[in-house]
């Protein structure tokens, strides 16, 4: 697994060209894959308090939080002063700030009291956390008894055909692409790689068992290259 100090420098350095190479990479799918998984958290009849973790450019928290109803709250954890800080000014066009709080932290240490919040969310960063079995065992103690774990995640194809293709475009494509949008081709050599590397699938759903979650599921979204897991306390 990555160490958490050089996620936080590889993220703050790649932070200004973050979002476009998101949509780019995914052809702009993963819009598509976050309004899914929101669909999934929130409750439009309850002022659901949310954590989203990895947070980044806050997208996936912004999304959720345009979705509760008054009194419902986001707050968003990232490692990345220089990704939240971003986000913070999308929070501000969208006048979302009574809405939305976006945290430096830790997903593995959180400062926050277990049981506070009804749904913890992850969107395309569960994969960098530096300790996975730490990282989810922090989220079932931050859930409410009866809250869910939302997660997305980018993957790969199980079709051999398909992966042969993915890992065209993945290990020779984005790493060209990503250097010349971002200027930092390691960043974005390491990015697919790591997505390579990360369990998929039922391996994932046993981690999220082990880590006491209960009602794991798992859905393939775009012939599997992003996954989808819901799971309860």
């Amino acid at each position: 697994m990555p160490d958490n100090q050089i996620i936080e420098q590889l993220f703050d350095g790649i932070a200004p060209a973050y979002d476009r190479m998101n949509h780019l990479m995914s052809f702009n799918a993963d819009r598509r894959w976050r309004r899914l998984a929101v669909r999934r958290i929130a409750d439009t009849s309850k002022p659901l308090q949310v954590l989203d973790l990895a947070t980044g450019t806050g997208d996936f928290a912004i999304a959720i939080a345009q979705k509760l109803p008054t009194g419902g709250h986001v707050t968003g954890i990232d490692l990345s002063e220089k990704m939240l800080a971003i986000g913070r000014d999308k929070v501000l066009v969208e006048e979302l700030t009574d809405k939305v709080t976006l945290l430096r932290g830790n997903a593995e240490a959180l400062p926050f009291e277990g049981g506070t919040f009804d749904r913890v969310t992850v969107a395309f960063g569960v994969r960098n956390y530096g300790d996975l079995r730490k990282g989810l065992s922090e989220a079932h103690r931050m859930l409410r008894d009866g809250g869910k774990l939302v997660i997305l995640e980018l993957s790969y194809p199980d079709s051999r055909l398909l992966l042969w293709a993915y890992k065209l475009y993945a290990l020779k494509v984005l790493p060209w692409l990503g250097g010349l949008i971002s200027g930092d081709r390691a960043a974005y050599t390491y990015l697919p790689e790591s997505i390579l590397r990360f369990p998929k699938g039922p391996a994932f759903l046993t981690l999220l068992r082990d880590a006491g979650f209960e009602h794991c599921t798992e859905k393939r979204l775009t012939f599997g290259v992003c996954r989808l897991y819901v799971a309860e306390k």
